[in-house]
């Protein structure tokens, strides 16, 4: 059993540093969370030096306040020889938040970072000093739950229509399932429907036939990153239809878990939906397979056990 000191948004608690903290308690170690627009840094180091780990998820556009700089505090946890890391889900090569590894030294300081982006990965690996690994995402275990009700909807899409800028594909799918699915098909989150969180986002995706996913890839080529959402669709009992990117074959099988279409290629896409809605027992069989192999082998407790094993300290 570990004692961690964990720095991020504890602001509510669907925060994916809030489910990550309850995936380490699961595991057995003490999790000390500190809410990091509030923290200040010398009370940071104070904590961290009776701490075995110093967990740091940066939300970015956030400062945390102190009479140390968060430098001079990793510097000192390293001559303590107290590992500092960090684990992001996002995609930051190609996007405007690239600079931040420019203009947030830390970045550069921290022992070890854990990202679901291979090529950042290895991009620490070739020109810093830190320790870059990659690993994929997942789904809070205590959400992954199915269950097998009346089907309500035909076609959903959740997540936000205003995305990030170098992403216009986002909307473009939104608004080509508008057009051809009218009210047949839904859009949950920002510039559609509510935002749905919790047994609510379970019970929508129970209630649907087909989930339409989707996940940033730069000119449609960027290799080994996808988008948590494919865990937590699948995870949280929902069939998903995504698009193919490289590396997914190592997690998921086409028709088996998931079903994959071509990026950009609305055609095919439209004669998987169509299948899918007509065809109950494919859909199902590959909706329940989904959940079980996620279930088994993708919640953060499961990433966290992996984690902790690569920086040393167990499972």
């Amino acid at each position: 059993m570990s004692n961690i000191v964990f720095l991020g948004n504890f602001s509510v608690d669907y925060t994916s540093e809030s489910h990550h903290a309850k995936s380490l308690e699961e595991l057995g170690h003490n999790v000390f969370r500190m809410q990091e627009s509030d923290s200040r840094s010398e009370d940071i180091l104070s904590a961290c030096v009776n701490s075995d780990l110093f967990i740091w998820i940066h939300t970015h556009g956030w400062k945390t306040e102190g009479k140390i700089t968060m430098e001079k505090l990793l510097e000192t946890l390293k001559a303590l020889s107290i590992p500092s890391m960090t684990y992001h889900l996002d995609l930051w090569f190609g996007l405007q938040r690239e600079k931040d590894l420019e203009s947030f030294p830390v970045y550069k300081m921290i022992d070890h970072f854990f990202t679901v982006d291979k090529k950042m990965a290895d991009w620490f690996n070739k020109n810093t000093a830190v320790k870059g690994h990659y690993i994929p995402a997942g789904v809070f275990g205590p959400e992954c739950i199915i269950r097998d009700v009346t089907k309500k909807h035909d076609v959903v899409f959740v997540g936000s229509s205003k995305y990030h800028a170098e992403w216009p594909y986002r909307l473009k799918l939104i608004n080509w399932l508008d057009s051809f699915y009218e009210n047949r098909f839904e859009h949950y989150g920002k510039g559609g429907a509510k935002t749905l969180r919790g047994l609510d986002l379970n019970k929508l995706y129970w209630s649907t036939k087909v989930v339409v996913g989707d996940s940033l890839c730069i000119n449609f080529k960027y290799p080994d990153y996808w988008s948590d959402r494919i865990y937590e669709t699948l995870g949280r009992g929902g069939f998903l239809i995504h698009p193919y990117v490289k590396g997914l074959e190592n997690e998921f099988k086409d028709k088996e878990h998931v079903v994959f279409y071509e990026y950009n290629n609305f055609e095919q896409l439209k004669e998987l939906i169509d299948y899918y809605i007509e065809h109950d027992d494919e859909r199902e069989k590959i909706r329940v397979a989904g959940h079980k192999l996620v279930k088994s082998k993708y919640t953060y407790k499961h990433r966290w056990q992996e984690i902790l094993k690569d920086i040393g300290l167990g499972g």
